[in-house]
C-alpha cells in the first residue's frame, strides 16, 4: 500500500501560478506511476497527469498540456504539478493517485488515493 500525501493547495487569483506536492511512502515506487486527478464541484474526478517513477515518461490531459507540469524528486519520494496561468475553471479539490503501472495507464484505474487539496482560483 502506497500512503499519499497532498499539499499546496489554496486561493489563487486568474493568472496566477501554483505547485502542488505529494509526498509518497510504504513502498518502493519504482514500479509505479503517480499522478494527479481534480473533482471540480457536481463533476467527475478527472485524470490530469501522470509520471512514471522510473524513468520519468509523462503522460497529460489533453487540455493540461503547456499549462501544467508533472514531476518527480527520488530522493524525496515526492511528485509534482506547477500549474500555471490557472482559470476559474482550475477550481476543484486535486487528489494525489497511484498504482504499479506505466504512466498512460494510471488514468484506467489508481489503486491509492491522497486525500485531496483544494484549489481555488477566483477571476
Amino acid at each position: 500500500q502506497v500512503q499519499l500525501v497532498e499539499s499546496g493547495g489554496g486561493l489563487v487569483q486568474a493568472g496566477d501560478s501554483l505547485r502542488l506536492s505529494c509526498a509518497a511512502s510504504g513502498r518502493n515506487l519504482s514500479n509505479y506511476a503517480l499522478g494527479w486527478f481534480r473533482q471540480a464541484p457536481g463533476k467527475v474526478r478527472e485524470f490530469v497527469a501522470a509520471i512514471s517513477w522510473s524513468d520519468g515518461s509523462t503522460y497529460y490531459r489533453h487540455s493540461a498540456k503547456g499549462r501544467f507540469t508533472i514531476s518527480r524528486d527520488n530522493a524525496k519520494n515526492t511528485v509534482y504539478l506547477q500549474m500555471n496561468s490557472l482559470k476559474p475553471e482550475d477550481t476543484a479539490v486535486y487528489y494525489c493517485a497511484s498504482n504499479s503501472v506505466s504512466a498512460s495507464l494510471l488514468p484506467l484505474g489508481p489503486r491509492n488515493w491522497g486525500q485531496g487539496t483544494q484549489v481555488t482560483v477566483s477571476s
